[in-house]
């Protein structure tokens, strides 16, 4: 067993299993801040043998982590594995599940290019099938309309600020994830990598949009953006989206919002301030009062990133009138409203919708492809 070392200190994984995390969901401990940042930066170092990880992650999934411990996991993240490259723009950060979509048309590339139209800048960033669906993630759709995906991060940030829509790849701005592939991919399900990896802001964005099967993970979402001690965003919605994505669902849906008030300041020994207080809130829409007046079965596509990709190159030319079109709009609306550059979801929709009617959305795919 790995033992504790200057390197990473007291906490090897087999020690935190024994100890702390492995005795059930229901009897295991939380980690403290420092044991979840050791065990992350181990887990990075390539340190902990395969089976000893595996239980690890297995032990983490079923005690449930709490907001301090993916703060912890996700600070080493960015500390030790994440390149950033800010572009000029301060764009919405778009961090979907990089596992994917199987079913229905993905579109988050629509939607970020039609609010690109409209003036507000977007991010999206995401691997190449990711465990565990390895399904059709960004990264698919935008390869498939012929726009360069393999760029490193100054590209990327080059991209948003030329076109209004910037693309990240995981191998380029966050290796140490990234290599983590294999050993994700044996285990056959998620683990709490699968959420950390998508708070990674590699553009250092101040609003991130986010999805969640059930409202609680919302709040742990942001309550671990309140508990990170790297930089993070000062606002954050999220809302139930299709197959987990940030592609809002038609019907009855949850939304969440959170703002940030500015953290404390570091005390006279350099020591980080308390949590930021935030200001949480909950709400449901129904879709169809603003044109989503489908179900999700009528989003459901054959090859999921060929025509997601179809799709998103008639709607942002003005050449669909129908579901998806509507679908596209209301979700360019959600980033538009997101950065506040509109003040509700009704004015986003009609700037979505002038941003396809005047050509701009199309100028903005345009130059993507150019790019």
């Amino acid at each position: 067993m790995a033992e504790a070392s200057p390197q990473y200190g007291d906490w090897p994984l087999k020690r935190l299993m024994t100890e702390v995390v492995g005795s059930g969901h229901k009897s295991a401990a939380d980690m403290t801040r420092e044991q979840a940042r050791e065990a992350f930066q181990r887990i990075l170092g390539g340190e902990p043998d395969p089976t000893t990880l595996g239980a690890f992650w297995l032990a983490n999934r079923w005690k449930r982590n709490n907001p301090e411990e993916p703060a912890g996991y996700t600070d080493v993240m960015v500390e030790e594995s994440v390149e950033r490259a800010e572009p000029d723009a301060d764009p919405v950060d778009c961090g979907a599940n990089y596992d994917g979509k199987n079913d229905s048309a993905l579109l988050g590339v629509a939607a970020g290019v039609v609010a690109a139209g409209a003036g507000t800048p977007v991010v999206a960033h995401s691997g190449d099938r990711v465990p565990t669906h390895e399904a059709c993630a960004y990264k698919h759709v935008l390869d498939e309309l012929g726009v360069r995906t393999d760029l490193d991060v100054g590209e990327s940030a080059d991209m948003v600020d030329e076109t209004g829509f910037g693309f990240y790849y995981q191998p380029a701005f966050n290796p140490g994830v990234d290599g983590l592939y294999d050993r994700r991919d044996r285990m056959g399900v998620r683990t709490f990598v699968n959420t950390v990896e998508t708070l990674a802001n590699p553009a250092n964005a101040d609003v991130h949009l986010g999805s969640f099967y059930h409202l609680a993970f919302a709040e742990k979402v942001t309550d671990t953006f309140a508990e990170m001690e790297t930089e993070s965003p000062d606002r954050v919605i999220m809302f139930q989206g299709m197959e987990g994505y940030d592609d809002i669902r038609p019907g009855y849906t949850k939304v969440a919002e959170w703002r940030a008030a500015p953290r404390a300041a570091a005390g006279p020994s350099g020591e980080q301030g308390d949590p930021r207080e935030v200001d949480f809130d909950d709400y449901e829409i129904e879709t169809p009062e603003y044109g989503m007046e489908f179900e999700e079965e009528d989003l459901e596509v054959d090859d999921v990133a060929a025509d997601s990709a179809a799709i998103t190159e008639a709607v942002v030319a003005g050449e669909r009138d129908d579901h998806f079109a509507d679908a596209v709009a209301v979700n360019a609306a959600f980033r538009i409203y997101a950065r506040d550059d509109a003040d509700s979801l009704d004015e986003g929709l009609e700037l979505a919708r002038e941003a396809v009617a005047d050509g701009s959305a199309e100028a903005v795919l345009e130059d993507l492809r150019a790019f």
